[in-house]
């Protein structure tokens, strides 16, 4: 018999009459003869109420630690209710189901608490409940880290425990969500974005990196890893309405025809630091890089030029607007040691990428890009490149401005 882990996000969960369609779609699942377990997020809004209250109860003492642990305690509280829900739902329409939260499977985590990395899931009791006919209904986003204390895997972190289940169970994922699949760029800002039927793991990796919000990054590093089977689809839809739709994630030798660029994605999670007149010798970057690592703080893009005085430079990175004041703080805690002149934040900064495997055996992808962007008169502070997209970081206030134009610029209305 196969096995299918089911995933679903806020929106689809929103209120008890989404959660009963959520019942119906997995109801459908069941009676097709398939082993199925549910992972769910928080109801939509539930996990933003949660992380207003942590932010209101204010930070610990000075001598105290962080109440990243505690936070994890409030934040992880909004998947079980959900969980709790759905099963209950379950059970009124004649099936067997129960709730799993992430230390009875367990799912084990480490200890970098708020952003936590799951470290393994033995399936066993999981394999159990599903070959004993029972519907497992799993609280997404949460773990337990080997002390045994709850720990949360970052926003969107319910796709990553959905795959990492489906991976210790060797099953297919089905990620549901608000959209029908996956989109060549935001509909929202381009009515002309089309829906991609396959996308190869590195493109979504790219994509989600990027800014797209369909699917968490780890959960797309997990699949790729372990060659989980994923299906992107819409919640929004009663069983047997949308045979055939959404958006497969897959190895690109799956995708027949490669395309140029598959999709545009884009990001206003970003903030650019400046650092001016640092010394021009080997290791700075080390100790700055160094000091941002240790702190768990993630950089992006960086680039680093001469500055007009001697022996000096001047250094730009970005990081994620939430990261961005503790970055500052300490990059400041350094400034004597490292010896450079001045920091600067700017919050008003957007990321914008293009991203296709085709890029790999095509030239003038960037030109195309620049063309674009520079006839509508969009400036770029920041570029990076890997072998599969092109990222530049301008002026947030041109963001839709340059998607609509990057989507134009490699026809990607016309796919």
């Amino acid at each position: 018999m196969s096995r299918l882990v089911m995933k679903f996000g806020g929106t689809s969960v929103a209120d008890l009459e989404r959660i009963r369609r959520v019942a119906r779609l997995v109801a459908a699942e069941v009676e097709s003869g398939k082993q199925v377990a549910v992972v769910v997020s928080a109801m939509a809004g539930k996990t933003n109420e949660l992380v207003a209250w942590t932010d209101g109860a204010g930070a610990a003492a000075q001598g105290i630690p962080e109440s990243d642990d505690e936070y994890d305690v409030v934040v992880a509280s909004g998947e079980q209710v959900t969980a709790g829900l759905l099963s209950m739902t379950l059970r009124n329409m004649g099936l067997r189901a129960r709730s799993w939260l992430g230390w009875q499977i367990p799912i084990i985590t480490d200890e970098a608490h708020g952003k936590a990395r799951i470290d393994e899931i033995p399936p066993e009791k999981l394999a159990a409940a599903l070959d004993g006919g029972e519907v497992a209904v799993i609280a997404g986003f949460q773990g337990v880290d080997r002390q045994g204390r709850i720990a949360t895997l970052g926003r969107g972190g319910s796709d990553t425990s959905a795959v990492a289940i489906a991976a210790a169970l060797e099953a297919a994922c089905d990620i549901y969500t608000d959209v029908d699949g996956v989109y060549t760029t935001d509909p929202r800002i381009e009515a002309k974005a089309r829906r991609l039927a396959k996308i190869s793991y590195e493109e979504m990796l790219e994509m989600a990196s990027l800014g797209a919000k369909v699917l968490q990054t780890r959960s797309v590093e997990l699949a790729m890893a372990y060659k989980v089977p994923v299906r992107v689809l819409s919640s929004f839809v009663e069983p047997g309405e949308a045979t055939g739709a959404g958006t497969i994630v897959c190895d690109e030798e799956e995708i027949v025809e490669k395309r140029i660029v598959s999709g545009v994605a884009y990001s206003r999670d970003e903030a650019k630091i400046s650092l001016f007149g640092l010394p021009d010798h080997p290791g700075v970057s080390k100790e700055i890089f160094g000091r941002l690592a240790d702190a768990n703080v993630n950089v992006d893009m960086i680039v680093q030029s001469h500055a007009r005085t001697a022996d000096t430079a001047n250094m730009e990175f970005t990081v994620g607007k939430r990261d961005a004041a503790r970055a500052v703080e300490i990059v400041r805690a350094a400034q004597q040691e490292i010896g450079f002149d001045d920091v600067h934040v700017d919050e008003e900064v957007a990321k914008v990428s293009v991203i296709g495997v085709g890029m790999r055996s095509h030239a003038g992808v960037a030109k195309t890009m620049f063309g674009a962007l520079a006839e509508k008169g969009v400036n770029i502070q920041v570029i990076s490149t890997s072998e599969i997209k092109i990222s530049v970081l301008i002026d947030a206030a041109y963001t839709e401005l340059a998607v609509r134009a990057l989507h134009a610029a490699y026809g990607l209305d016309q796919l």
